[in-house]
């Protein structure tokens, strides 16, 4: 296979984003190294304001519809991608804003931090716009060596060591399954191309690799089986790359996985429906029971995030536009609650040095607008109406509803009655239980700010969700004729009239 790597003037403007985000990473970086006394506060914003520039600039691309693709379609800006470059962006952006406070207690390396946050996300980006295998390999790899050095960045804290340690060597394994999938589905199909797989005999030998190529994907998004580094991990990382992995690498790697059963494996629809539905039932079912019997905060949302990547999985068995529609607006309403939640955490954790849920007693004398926030985004998880997730929940199951899943619609309505009981633990301790220290909580500007957006989020997608499922909808219109089409563009009234 031979490249053209001539760029015309419209293909650098497919790149833009990605090169102006690379330029301003390395803007930050030369900033840190040239001026060693400049505050990290300083150098947050730069990175903040970066991020917000590519954001915006994602978003004028969207608008102006300005698609296109490269490098004979292994790089591909399409509204999918442009959906879930933004999707990235506004995490890393929430994310930055959340480690202001928490990077002050950092003693080396503050500027390098923002700098592999930034550069995760760059690879992420990547992620979003793969329409190859060997652009999949690459990308999640560059997006994952930033993760690497982030999640044992706490140097002096054996918790963050040991995670950064099983990261590393279930990453380095994840890294080789995936690369002897990928060389399974090229010797049966002799190109590593979605579009060019769909015509492709079924064999063993290709069925082997793509299940190979799954669990590597499974693993970034953390579904049972592939969610043992996630509970280890997601304590011992500092707190904001706990946020920042809890989201983005979901988000990406469901691109890919969309792209890939949606286009490369469209005509084994019946086959994969299957493993979607019984990786769905392991995540939500695990996710949510393991979840009780938790005592930290941390790794409560990290069960609760297996559980919730196990809903977004009911629209990748329901194999349908109207599920793909679904998958992206539920990923948008988890994106602020779930956020949103962490951004509490690292206030909380900040303020009290503890993530135990019972240092959460009393939470409301000490701090109403943190206990308030933490609510919202609690019953948002948990699927409770006018919220966001509620819809995002009732988007998915329709979605199963019209495929006739009604198994997985049982097993997803009763994981919603069990995770209530865990979020609501902590919203009893919270108003009811008394706390240890009466002593009040003040919150920084940045991490307000995040909490505030986070609030926004979950109630303007609860409220008045119709323009952002018409955005989901336009996104995925190149697989109206891919996939089974759902016999209209959903819409989904709000609870408040909106």
């Amino acid at each position: 296979m031979t490249f053209d790597l001539t760029l015309s003037g419209s293909d650098l403007l497919l790149l833009a984003p990605e090169m102006f985000l690379t330029i301003w990473l390395c803007v930050v970086l030369a900033v840190d190294c040239t001026r060693r006394t400049i505050n990290h506060e300083t150098l947050a914003y730069l990175s903040v304001g970066g991020v917000v520039v590519t954001l915006v600039t994602l978003i004028w691309f969207d608008y102006a519809e300005i698609h296109g693709a490269l490098f004979k379609d292994t790089f591909v800006l399409d509204g999918v991608a442009i959906f879930f470059k933004i999707f990235v962006l506004m995490a890393t952006a929430l994310v930055l804003l959340c480690s202001v406070d928490y990077v002050r207690s950092f003693k080396f390396f503050r500027g390098e931090y923002y700098c592999l946050i930034m550069m995760s996300a760059l690879g992420m980006m990547f992620m979003a716009s793969a329409q190859d295998l060997l652009s999949v390999f690459v990308t999640l790899e560059f997006s994952t060596f930033g993760f690497y050095v982030l999640v044992a960045y706490l140097r002096d804290n054996q918790k963050s060591s040991e995670a950064g340690l099983k990261f590393f060597i279930l990453g380095v394994f994840t890294a080789g399954l995936l690369a002897y999938g990928i060389s399974l589905v090229y010797g049966e199909t002799g190109t590593l191309v979605f579009s060019e797989m769909t015509a492709t005999p079924g064999s063993y030998g290709l069925a082997i690799g793509y299940i190979m190529i799954f669990a590597a994907l499974g693993f970034k998004i953390g579904a049972v089986p592939f969610h043992s580094w996630i509970p280890d991990t997601y304590q011992g990382a500092p707190t904001p790359v706990t946020a920042f992995l809890s989201i983005a690498p979901k988000g990406a790697a469901m691109a890919i996985l969309i792209r890939m059963f949606y286009v490369a494996l469209a005509t084994f629809k019946p086959t994969w429906v299957l493993l979607f539905v019984v990786a769905s039932i392991a995540s939500m079912t695990y996710g949510n029971v393991v979840a009780i019997a938790q005592k930290n905060i941390k790794r409560l949302l990290a069960y609760s995030g297996i559980a919730q990547i196990g809903n977004v999985m009911i629209g990748l068995a329901a194999g349908t536009k109207r599920g793909s529609d679904a998958i992206l607006f539920y990923l948008l309403t988890y994106l602020f609650a779930n956020l949103g939640a962490f951004a509490v955490v690292i206030g909380v954790s900040n303020l009290i040095k503890s993530d135990e849920i019972e240092d959460y007693n009393g939470l409301n004398r000490r701090s109403p607008f943190l206990a308030a926030a933490m609510l919202l985004f609690l019953l948002s998880l948990a699927g409770v109406p006018p919220l966001a997730g509620f819809i995002g929940k009732l988007y998915i199951f329709v979605a199963a509803i019209e495929q006739e899943l009604y198994t997985l619609l049982i097993v997803g309505l009763i994981n919603i009655v069990i995770s209530m009981y865990y979020y609501l633990v902590v919203v009893k301790k919270m108003y009811i239980n008394e706390p240890a220290d009466p002593s009040p909580l003040s919150v920084s500007t940045p991490l307000k700010t995040a909490v505030f957006v986070g609030m926004a989020g979950t109630l303007l997608l609860g409220v008045y969700p119709q323009p952002f499922i018409n955005w989901a909808v336009d996104a995925t219109l190149m697989f109206s004729n891919v996939v089974a089409p759902t016999a209209a563009v959903p819409t989904l009234p709000s609870p408040i009239g909106g």
